[in-house]
């Protein structure tokens, strides 16, 4: 049935008419702007599903990343400060007076290098197979051991390192001398380096790697250099984790050096 109208018997056909036939401009009116609203409703769904969907997917991709990193296996060297040279050898030292006792004792075969300072407070630093290793892969294992000693925490920019032979390694003192937990008896001919004191943390495969300079760039193009600076390290990792936009906050606070430290510019 057609709908009914109500007619005003005060007014004319023409006035009546009239009437309805502004009351059906205002709802056109109406319905235009409804569409309009509806419309537009319409399209922020539309960008809202969008951003849903590409906000599970990285979602998705993190929890991927999660789940592959709870599931690998570590090595045992990553319980050490470690990295891998330019030149494919792996290098790994002591974090405190217990692994480097532990480095020295337990992992130092005859094929090796050891690096170290000549100041108290630093890693032993042991590059394996190292008897066959170029000067490239040396250079990095005495920026590592550097980096990782007291010397960064002093603000020092170079440290004073050198290498050694296995044999020239011992736990026996002289007599009269004692030797504390985590340091060793050096004996015989020294090969010194001075390298600077600079560390690089990079994104590898999702994950992060760190060490010396030449040896995380020549695995990765997404890598920062640190410096000493005066920024302490937590703050300096969120800064890291923001520029690789990637990596976890413990895993880039593993590889800087003990100490405050700083972006290089």
């Amino acid at each position: 049935m057609p709908p009914e109208l109500e007619l005003d018997l005060t007014r004319s056909i023409e006035e009546n008419a009239g009437h309805y036939f502004e009351l059906s401009k205002k709802a056109k009116k109406k319905l235009k702007g409804a569409e309009a609203a509806l419309e537009e409703s319409r399209k922020k769904l539309r960008e809202l599903q969008q951003q849903e969907e590409k906000f599970l997917e990285v979602e998705q991709q993190k929890q991927q990343l999660r789940e592959q990193k709870s599931s690998r296996q570590k090595e045992w060297y990553e319980k050490f400060h470690w990295f891998i040279s330019s030149e494919g050898f792996l290098c790994f030292g002591g974090k405190d007076a217990t692994s480097n006792e532990v480095v020295i004792k337990k992992h130092l075969e005859k094929d090796d290098v050891v690096f170290h300072t000549d100041m108290a407070g630093s890693p032993f630093f042991i590059v394996q197979n190292g008897q066959n290793a170029a000067a490239a892969t040396l250079q990095e294992a005495a920026q590592a051991t550097a980096i990782y000693s007291k010397a960064w925490k002093l603000g020092h920019t170079t440290a004073d390192v050198f290498c050694i032979n296995p044999e020239q390694v011992s736990k026996e003192a002289q007599a009269g001398e004692y030797i504390s937990k985590g340091s060793f008896m050096i004996y015989g001919k020294k090969q010194y380096f001075r390298p600077q004191l600079e560390c690089a943390i990079g994104l590898k495969d999702g994950r992060i790697i760190g060490g010396p300079v030449a040896a995380i760039t020549a695995q990765t193009s997404q890598y920062i250099i640190i410096v000493v600076g005066d920024e302490k390290k937590s703050s300096l990792a969120k800064k890291i984790k923001a520029k690789l936009q990637g990596g976890e906050l413990d895993d880039i606070i593993k590889f800087l050096p003990a100490g405050e430290g700083k972006i290089k510019k």
